[in-house]
C-alpha cells in the first residue's frame, strides 16, 4: 500500500491511548501511520506527552495540530463558552485548517481515520479526496446505538429523559433503560443536546468504522452494523465495520522502576486481590469514599485502591483531568492502620494494565470505561460495575447482562453506593457460585481476546482486510 494512514484524535486518554494502539498495529504490519493530535484547550501538556508517546514507539510519527483560535469557533446553535462540551466539539471542529494543512503536507495519504469526536475532519478529507474513516474507541454496541439514535431522536415524541428506565430496543444493542444513553441525550432542551445530535449525525458519513473489540465479544452488534440495520438509511449501503481490537496495552514512556502496588501484589495469593480504580477522569465525593472504606473493611478481602480526592460536583469537565492530592486524609479515622497488610491505598494513579495481568488481582471495581473493560477482559478479571458518566451506564448493561462478564454496583443511580453494597458485591464475587461462574465466563473471554490478537486471529484479518481495501480503492 502506498501512503501514509493519518489517525486523527485529541490529547484525552480514554481516546488517545487506544488510538496510539492502533498506530503501534499498523505500524507492525509496515504500514505509514501518523497520528495527528489536535492540541485543544481543554488538554495539558500535549507537547510533552507526544514528546514521550514518540520515544516511545519510534515506529510511529506523531503531529501536533495547532491550537484553533477562539474567534474561529463554529458555535452551532449554542454559546461554545458557555458549556465545555460544546467547547470542546467547537474547538475540533476548528481544528480543520490545521488538519488540512498538514493533510496537504504528506506527499500521499492513503486514509484519514479520524476519533469518534472529531468526525468534522471528514470535510478535511472530503477536499483532498481521501477516504475518511471513523475510530470507535468504545464498543460496537454503543457505535450500533449511537448510529441508530439520531433517527429516533429527530421523530420522537417523548424525550429519552422523559422515558426514564423504559428500555430502549436499538437495532443489535442489549436493551437497555433510556435513561443510561449519556447525558446529553436526555434533555432536547439542555444546552448540549443539539451539538451532540449533530456529531452523531455526522457518523454515517465514514467510509468505514474502525471500533475497538473483537467480533466473539458483540456479536450481535457486529452483525447490525454490518447488514445497515443500525444505520437505518434506505438506498444507503451499510459502511464497512472493522473490529480491530482489544487494544490494550501498557503506558509506556513512565517511571521504568517498578510501582511499589506491584511488587505489594507480589507478596499476595492468586486472585485474592479486588482492585479499585475510577479511571483517569473520575472521582467520588468524600461521602462515598468513606462508604467504599467501610465495605471494604468488612468485607475482610485484600483490596489494591487507586484514590483520588473529590473534584467539585459542578466542576466543568476539564477539571476531570487535573492531578489530585493526597486523598487518605478523606478516610476513614484508623482505616488505613486497620487495613494494613491486606489492603493497600495508591494516590490518584495506578499502572491498571499491568495490575490486571498479575496473577494475585481476582476483581475489578471499575466505571465501566471501555478501556478499561477491555483491559479487563483481555486479563480475565472479572468485573463489579460502576459507571459514572458518558456512555458508561451503556456498558454496564452490556457487560452485566449480555456479556455476563460481571455483576452490577446497586445505588449508583441513586447518590450514593452504601457500604453495605460494596461489601455484599465485594463478597458475591470473590466467594460465590455466581462469581465463579462468571470467572470461568471471563476465562473464555480472555482466551478468545488473545487469539483475535494473533496471525489468523480475527482482529488481525480484519486489519489485513482493512489495508487491502485502501489498496483496491
Amino acid at each position: 500500500m502506498e501512503g501514509t494512514i493519518v489517525l486523527y484524535t485529541w490529547m484525552v486518554r480514554g481516546h488517545f491511548h487506544p488510538m496510539t494502539q492502533l498506530a503501534h498495529r499498523l505500524a507492525g504490519l509496515g504500514v505509514p501511520v501518523t497520528v495527528a493530535v489536535a492540541d485543544v484547550p481543554s488538554t495539558r501538556d500535549s507537547p510533552a506527552t507526544i514528546a514521550r508517546l514518540a520515544a516511545s514507539y519510534p515506529s510511529v510519527s506523531f503531529h501536533l495540530l495547532p491550537a484553533p483560535a477562539a474567534a474561529t469557533r463554529s458555535a452551532g446553535t449554542a454559546d461554545p463558552d458557555a458549556d465545555p462540551f460544546i467547547a470542546l466539539i467547537a474547538d475540533l471542529r476548528a481544528t480543520n485548517p490545521s488538519l488540512l494543512t498538514f493533510l496537504r503536507s504528506i506527499a500521499s495519504v492513503a486514509a484519514l481515520v479520524a476519533d469518534f469526536f472529531c468526525p468534522y475532519g471528514f470535510d478535511a478529507a472530503a477536499e483532498l479526496a481521501i477516504p475518511a474513516y471513523l475510530f470507535c474507541a468504545s464498543g460496537a454496541s454503543v457505535l450500533a446505538a449511537c448510529l441508530h439514535i439520531p433517527k429516533m431522536m429527530r421523530f420522537a415524541s417523548v424525550s429519552f429523559g422523559d422515558m426514564g428506565h423504559d428500555l430502549l430496543h436499538l437495532p443489535g444493542v442489549h436493551p437497555l433503560p433510556a435513561s443510561h444513553l449519556p447525558e446529553a441525550l436526555l434533555d432536547p432542551t439542555g444546552s448540549q443536546y443539539d451539538t451532540f445530535l449533530c456529531l452523531l449525525e455526522q457518523l454515517p458519513r465514514a467510509k468505514g468504522f474502525l471500533s475497538n473489540t473483537f467480533e466473539w465479544l458483540e456479536p450481535r452488534a457486529v452483525k447490525a452494523i454490518r447488514d445497515g440495520t443500525a444505520c437505518a438509511r434506505p438506498g444507503v449501503p451499510a459502511p464497512a465495520l472493522f473490529c480491530v481490537g482489544p487494544l490494550v496495552g501498557e503506558e509506556r514512556g513512565r517511571d521504568a522502576e517498578k510501582h511499589e502496588c506491584l511488587r505489594w501484589l507480589d507478596s499476595q495469593p492468586a486472585r485474592s486481590v479486588v482492585f479499585l480504580c475510577f479511571g483517569s477522569a473520575s472521582s467520588v465525593p468524600a461521602e462515598q469514599l468513606q462508604q467504599i472504606a467501610v465495605g471494604l473493611e468488612k468485607s475482610g478481602h485484600s483490596f489494591l485502591w487507586a484514590v483520588r480526592a473529590p473534584v467539585a460536583p459542578d466542576a466543568d469537565c476539564t477539571k476531570r483531568f487535573e492531578g489530585r492530592g493526597e486523598a487518605a486524609a478523606l478516610l476513614p479515622d484508623g482505616f488505613l492502620d486497620r487495613t494494613r497488610g491486606r489492603g493497600m491505598v495508591v494516590s490518584s494513579w495506578a499502572p491498571q494494565v499491568e495490575v490486571l495481568r498479575h496473577p494475585a488481582t481476582g476483581a475489578f471495581v471499575t466505571h465501566c470505561g471501555w478501556n478499561s473493560a477491555l483491559e479487563a477482559v483481555a486479563a480475565g478479571v472479572p468485573m463489579v460495575c460502576w459507571p459514572m458518566y458518558a456512555e458508561q451506564r451503556m456498558n454496564k448493561v452490556f457487560i452485566v447482562e449480555e456479556m455476563r462478564l460481571g455483576v452490577a454496583m446497586d445505588g449508583y443511580d441513586e447518590g450514593t453506593v452504601t457500604a453495605d453494597e460494596v461489601e455484599a458485591k465485594v463478597r458475591l464475587v470473590m466467594e460465590s457460585e455466581q462469581g465463579k461462574e462468571i470467572r470461568e465466563r471471563m476465562a473464555t473471554a480472555r482466551e478468545m481476546a488473545a487469539h483475535a490478537l494473533e496471525i489468523g486471529g480475527t482482529s488481525t484479518a480484519v486489519l489485513l482486510d482493512f489495508l487491502d481495501n485502501l489498496r483496491s480503492r
